[in-house]
């Protein structure tokens, strides 16, 4: 039977499942940056594709439900985070696709430095990932808080990341290009958790009805 609460379960399902490709795109930009594997960056492409099209199905699902079931309350203020959050996961799979890309450029010449803080960084944002996935599929507020505290360690990573490849690109003017391409992962993967840290603010304000 095609009810409310089905609607409501399915469009809980498929953001679980964006949020999982997103997870899957933040692996493979990590073989490609971390383990050199440029093919990863090719698969990272197509794992955006099939993001981009259930964010479009999603938004589409939402404001049918909303228009034609005109539900009322907490179910109303779910349909308007997961729509509000769409937007937000789909960027974070972009810049995990973007980070793929980079990785496979840097890959085709020797490492400047090893890549200790980005490889944390990457196993901080699939533990966030996880994180939201309960929050979302369990309707737990309590995950959705502690996705929103790992994003703290990510900030201080990135601003280290910053302050050594700046460090290398003073030292030597060669340093220059692929310091500057390193500080753009840097970046990158610091907005791919401010993005996943959005999405648990719409979270907490579903389930909670404040605004973080």
């Amino acid at each position: 039977m095609d009810t409310l609460e089905k609607r409501l379960q399915d469009i809980s399902a498929n953001t679980v499942r964006m949020l999982s490709l997103v997870r899957e795109s933040s692996a493979l930009a990590k073989r490609a940056l971390i383990d050199e594997e440029t093919e990863a960056a090719a698969l990272c492409v197509e794992n955006d594709g099939l993001i981009d099209d259930l964010q479009e199905q999603l938004e589409q699902s939402i404001l049918t439900v909303i228009a034609r079931r005109q539900p009322a309350a907490r179910d109303l203020r779910f349909l308007g985070a997961i729509h509000r959050a769409l937007a937000d996961i789909e960027r974070a799979g972009d810049y995990a696709e973007h980070v793929a890309r980079t990785g496979a450029e840097l890959a085709q010449k020797p490492r400047l430095k090893k890549y200790i803080d980005m490889e944390r960084i990457l196993v901080i944002i699939s533990a966030m990932i996880e994180k939201t996935i309960k929050a979302i599929a369990e309707a737990d507020a309590e995950a959705a808080r502690e996705a929103l505290d790992m994003d703290n360690e990510i900030d201080e990573l990135y601003q280290q990341i910053q302050r050594e490849l700046l460090t290398y690109m003073m030292e030597d003017p060669k340093n220059i290009s692929s310091a500057t391409k390193l500080l753009n992962v840097g970046r990158y993967l610091e907005r791919l958790g401010d993005h996943i840290e959005n999405v648990n603010e719409h979270i907490l304000f579903w389930l909670t009805g404040q605004r973080i």
